[in-house]
């Protein structure tokens, strides 16, 4: 077997000293309303538009991230106007038509070829035949992080090498030290090659949060360790230390921001999740609240096939008329197997 910490020091880096978190105001009280994945200010009209078949708001939605160097947001709307090119192909099809070698319409067209083959029995194979349109999204921006998450995706469904993926991820970070996308690839490589080592997956995602900014996505990676770990019941225990740790500082990040923000909803559900199988309701209650509307396929599609019935459940449970402790099988079940998906892709499949 690979000595998998023989491999973490090419995945990290020096640490450096963060701001301080400011103390979160106190979140107003949730209402009723929930939505699914809901889109934000800025991608909502690009949907719309693409659902009538045009392709400008999108175009132009991801060349404004590309000139500013957006690139978390960028990453988030191609992986959401990939989604929707699966479902919805005319108006991606005549914007390929239109614009072969946009940067933008290549990088979608990328992520759009991988979320096509994952579901695959035959995804490894399906999966090389990619490569050639990853590299070129990769070089239509040599500035852009988010090819290179995609090519780490795309390593870790492949299984290449280990020495292969450490070059894709030095690529990744040159271009972006704190891409949290990025992150979450490598840290799902360390997972998903080294099964049980969550250890070690602590590891990195420790040292790549204490080297982030402290308004930084990465700031939530050791929080996503500790779902894997918490949801995996695989290989030697990690201190329940470690695991409190990881809830606090995404609830620290959590609080940077404003209540019922789009883009800290996936961090905050997941932080739900996590605060609620460490048993901290009164924690868990504080993130439902900042969450507000906005509820997140992963994680719990991970647990049902109706997500938003399931977050549903679990609000109840916490802010419903007689609040207390969440029932152990919303969130000690263990997760589907991906074979029960039924070929789709899941919110979190990579």
């Amino acid at each position: 077997m690979v000595d998998t910490m023989a491999l973490l020091p090419a995945f990290l880096r020096p640490t450096r000293t963060t701001r301080r978190a400011p103390r979160p105001a106190a979140p107003p009280p949730a209402g009723d309303e929930a939505v699914l994945d809901a889109p934000d200010a800025r991608l909502s009209p690009a949907l719309v538009a693409a659902g009538r078949g045009e392709y400008g708001a999108a175009s132009a939605l991801l060349a404004a991230t590309r000139a500013a160097a957006e690139w978390e947001d960028r990453d988030g709307y191609a992986r959401r106007l990939a989604a929707f090119a699966r479902s919805r192909p005319e108006w991606f099809d005549q914007w390929r038509a239109a614009a072969p070698d946009d940067p933008d319409a290549v990088l979608v067209a990328a992520q759009l070829a991988v979320d096509r083959a994952w579901p695959s029995p035959a995804r490894a194979e399906l999966l090389r035949e990619v490569s050639p349109l990853i590299t070129a999204a990769a070089r239509a921006d040599d500035r852009d992080p988010v090819p290179w998450r995609i090519a780490l995706d795309h390593a870790r469904g492949s299984r290449a090498g280990h020495r292969y993926f450490e070059e894709l991820w030095e690529a990744a970070v040159r271009r972006a030290p704190h891409h949290y996308g990025c992150h979450v690839a490598a840290l799902r490589y360390l997972g998903t090659f080294w099964h049980g080592s969550h250890r070690e997956c602590f590891d990195f995602a420790d040292l790549a949060a204490q080297d982030a900014p402290a308004d930084s996505l990465v700031q939530a990676l050791p929080a996503r360790a500790a779902f894997a770990y918490l949801t995996d019941g695989c290989g030697p225990g990690v201190p329940d230390g470690r695991l409190h740790e990881a809830a606090d500082r995404a609830a620290r990040l959590s609080g940077r921001f404003p209540v019922a923000t789009p883009r800290l909803a996936g961090v905050r559900n997941k932080l739900v999740y996590v605060l609620t199988r460490l048993e901290r309701w009164e924690d868990a209650r504080v993130q439902l609240r900042l969450t507000g509307p906005y509820a997140t396929s992963f994680p719990w599609d991970r647990f049902s096939d109706d997500p938003l019935g399931h977050f549903l459940r679990v609000r109840e449970a916490l802010l419903g008329s007689a609040p207390g402790a969440v029932p152990a099988e919303l969130v000690q079940a263990p997760p589907r197997l991906r074979n029960e998906h039924r070929g789709r892709v899941l919110a979190d499949d990579h």
